[in-house]
């Protein structure tokens, strides 16, 4: 277990002023707080009005008793479930929700299920802008000199249970193709994932040029929207599936994302992820973070939540 995640859990148990003192040094609480009636520092004092046991308070002469949450200014602002548990969520979180919501609420964690989406909600959209972030700065594009990629497609429909019970809405959804772009460079392995309305050569060929680099290494099967990319600057190579899953010169194929499309659907079930196309959407987007920032970062999962924390939250 990565050091920085012993030391969440045991803060998270101990609770009290050592976990605040906790929070304050990992910037995910204020340190300093400004009154502001007088605009002197105020103190953290003990007191039985919240279930943190703390308050920032001011009581200065010149005017009545002023207190502040210690909350004021970071994600944990506006909750009422306790910082323990919320360390020990985003530890969940980060372990790719192992432990189910029942699970949680059994264990005495949290005692609603509504309360522990809000938070996943809450820590999920942090996620999903740090992934738009990069984005924007250009940098998810894939392919290059060491490193190929695997193109292909694959439906996300709702999933019911032995085949009984109602259809849900995203059996009528316009937009349940996902079309993936796999990179692999070794051991490592950076998806993108783009859900589209369209299979056709010209919507496929539009998002392969954004993010695969011009000259890489592609690999696809024989779907007739792919068979320009040769012309369009990429080394292609293809795999007829009706008649070999490997080709028996080239010795290419398509199974590292035919196996990652069963991760990201068991991912996507797991998050409930797929009531809808703006959720399937914002799934697909954290599964993206968790290849492109979480696995790279020195701490894990849990060291780049934290980071995209206090990213947006700058107490």
């Amino acid at each position: 277990m990565p050091s920085l995640m012993r030391e969440l859990l045991g803060k998270a148990e101990k609770g009290g002023r050592s976990l605040i003192k906790w929070l304050q040094e990992k910037k995910l609480l204020t340190a300093k707080m400004k009154c502001p009636v007088c605009r002197h520092n105020m103190q953290i004092k003990r007191t039985n009005s919240t279930k943190d046991g703390y308050r920032w308070r001011c009581r200065r002469h010149c005017h009545r008793d002023t207190s502040r949450s210690i909350r004021s200014g970071s994600v944990f602002e506006g909750s009422h479930l306790e910082l323990s548990v919320w360390l020990k969520l985003i530890h969940n979180l980060a372990q790719g929700l192992r432990r189910r919501h029942v699970d949680l609420i059994e264990d005495g964690v949290c005692g609603s299920s509504t309360s522990i989406t809000r938070v996943y909600d809450r820590l999920r959209d942090l996620c999903i802008t740090a992934v738009q972030r990069l984005q924007r700065k250009k940098k998810m594009r894939i392919g290059g000199r060491h490193a190929f990629v695997v193109l292909d497609e694959s439906k996300f429909r709702h999933k019911r249970k032995y085949n009984r019970g109602r259809l849900g809405r995203t059996w009528r959804r316009k937009r349940s193709w996902v079309f993936g772009m796999l990179e692999v460079r070794g051991e490592r392995r950076r998806p993108v994932l783009k859900l589209v309305k369209r299979r056709s050569r010209r919507h496929l060929e539009r998002i392969v040029e954004k993010y695969v680099k011009p000259g890489s290494q592609v690999i696809s099967d024989c779907w007739r929207a792919y068979h320009n990319l040769q012309q369009r600057g990429y080394i292609h190579f293809q795999v007829n599936h009706q008649r070999f899953f490997v080709h028996p010169q080239t010795g290419v194929h398509t199974q590292h994302i035919e196996r990652a499309w069963r991760t990201y659907k068991e991912t996507v079930y797991r998050y409930r992820g797929n009531l809808s196309e703006m959720s399937l959407r914002q799934t697909l987007r954290f599964i993206e973070w968790d290849y492109w920032l979480g696995r790279q970062h020195r701490h894990g999962q849990i060291g780049r939540i934290l980071h995209d924390i206090k990213k947006v939250y700058k107490v």
